[in-house]
């Protein structure tokens, strides 16, 4: 007579009594972890390096995003910007209770001593 079991929608019991655990030294996915794509930064180097009509692509990139930028592309003007000059520093005010939380300044003084021993 078969052993009944109890089985919950999609779990087969006979999957439960395959498994076992790895013994020492065996191994069980031969192929190994697949390996990674080379780095992204070398890629587009090597895309963005060929030339047509004696323009890099990276050139013909940045000329799209600078005609788009003079129609009104603000996505392609602030992309532009940010790479050129940096992205403007965001200040965060941060409150509690409505009232500012205060940042107490630590003052550091540095002392050498010179040859003769003086400060």
């Amino acid at each position: 007579m078969a052993k009944k079991y109890y089985t919950p929608k999609g779990f087969n019991p006979k999957s439960a009594e395959n498994l076992k655990p790895a013994k020492k030294g065996e191994v069980r996915n031969k192929t190994g972890r697949p390996k990674k794509l080379p780095k992204l930064d070398e890629l587009l180097a090597e895309v963005l390096g060929d030339t047509e009509e004696g323009k890099s692509q990276a050139q013909s990139i940045l000329e799209a995003l600078v005609r788009k930028a003079n129609n009104g592309d603000v996505k392609a003007a602030a992309l532009l910007l940010d790479r050129g000059w940096g992205k403007v520093k965001e200040h965060i005010d941060i409150t509690t209770n409505e009232e500012s939380i205060n940042q107490n300044k630590i003052q550091i003084e540095i002392v050498t001593n010179n040859k003769d021993g003086k400060k």
